[in-house]
């Protein structure tokens, strides 16, 4: 295939908050920039695909409730839909996010279709599909088959490629290809924001995410606890999930005034440029998007040295990294760059300078499109 020729590409992913969803609506988003047609197919809109983009649609999944069913399916209806959708526009490539059911969904979808209208199916994992499901004996089998039915794999950092061998025993190709953030411009500008959140001078501590377990919130609201003096301090949360479930962790530790919460953010470069200092206390993680976001703005981050945060994060260099689990490590780590605004400002300058090199989209959506391009031949 010619490399000026257009690709049309399909794209499915969660559409709710959280890094998998984000990063394939980024990519989507700059493909179609570069000129491909490009098709999102899921059970609802992904919550920051915008509209009115030419070369990119949007195609709903119908999911149906029979009392037959005990669960309702998702993966059936999704493998009907991505060959209605191939079939009518000729898709070349259909690249999954998240092994499950995505790429199961895939493969059936492209065995269900004649030789001539097949799609090439790339699989992009990015974390707990390995790390979790593929532990379950539920499933570990079936992401197993269909990542060797896929035409190519990826993963989002060398850690969870390693893990994907370990845990899988998957033997198959596969390539690295880290994820990239293309911040928006502010539609706000900072002081807005600062009125917003009712700030004076109080120093902002960022976290998002989807509060799911691994993502130890306890562990975070734990450090928060031992900073002192507390009253200078805010703790803006963009929280993808339920943060009800922690309303008397919040209590006992007396941080229902530390605390600012937004939920479900699409503009989230509107709050990043107010943040100081970002904090991350993952049990796990493949990657951490999030903290790559804060990057951009020049905001350096307290974390957890586990997974791939390491290849986003220079211990020492462009942030701080602390053992797993162990807040008083990470509440020292903040309260030093708290404490050393100047060395606070060289890391935040060092890591939007490493974000910029390594981690924009005219660096990595490139070894994407040469991918589709390869096993298009």
């Amino acid at each position: 295939m010619s490399p000026t020729v257009p690709l049309k590409i399909g794209i499915t992913c969660y559409p709710t908050v959280g890094g998998s969803g984000i990063l394939a609506t980024a990519l989507g988003e700059d493909l179609a920039r570069r000129g491909h047609e490009v098709h999102f197919i899921s059970y609802e809109r992904p919550f920051r695909l915008p509209t009115g983009q030419p070369r990119l649609h949007f195609h709903p999944v119908t999911i149906n409730h029979y009392g037959l069913f005990k669960y309702p399916d998702y993966t059936l209806p999704l493998s009907v839909r991505m060959a209605e959708v191939t079939r009518e526009f000729k898709l070349d490539v259909l690249h999954v996010h998240y092994a499950v059911p995505h790429a199961t969904a895939a493969i059936l979808a492209r065995d269900m279709l004649p030789s001539g209208l097949r799609p090439r199916v790339v699989t992009t994992l990015h974390g707990t599909d390995t790390t979790l499901l593929g532990c379950d004996p539920g499933y570990g089998p079936a992401i197993h088959h269909a990542l060797a039915a896929s035409d190519a794999v990826t993963t989002v950092s060398h850690f969870l490629k390693s893990e994907t061998e370990r845990v899988l025993g998957f033997t198959g190709p596969m390539e690295v290809i880290h994820n990239f953030f293309t911040p928006r411009p502010p539609r706000r500008s900072r002081a807005e924001v600062r009125l917003e959140l009712g700030l004076r001078d109080e120093f902002v501590i960022f976290h998002s995410s989807n509060l799911r377990s691994l993502k130890r919130i306890d562990l975070l609201l734990e450090t928060l606890a031992r900073l002192l003096p507390r009253s200078g301090i805010k703790l803006l949360l963009l929280a993808g999930g339920n943060f009800a479930t922690y309303a008397a962790e919040v209590l006992r530790l007396g941080l229902e005034d530390t605390i600012l919460l937004r939920e479900n953010v699409a503009d989230i470069e509107d709050y990043l440029q107010v943040a100081d200092l970002g904090l991350f206390t993952s049990d796990s993680e493949s990657f951490c998007l999030s903290i790559l976001e804060a990057m951009f703005f020049g905001c350096p981050s307290v974390a957890t040295r586990v997974g791939g945060i390491p290849e986003v994060v220079e211990h020492g260099q462009s942030g701080l990294l602390c053992p797993a689990g162990d807040s008083a490590a990470l509440a020292a780590a903040l309260q030093e760059l708290i404490d050393h605004p100047a060395r606070r400002h060289e890391l935040g300058a060092a890591a939007r300078q490493r974000a910029l090199e390594r981690f924009t989209a005219a660096a990595i959506v490139p070894q994407y499109e040469e991918m589709y391009r390869r096993v298009c031949r």
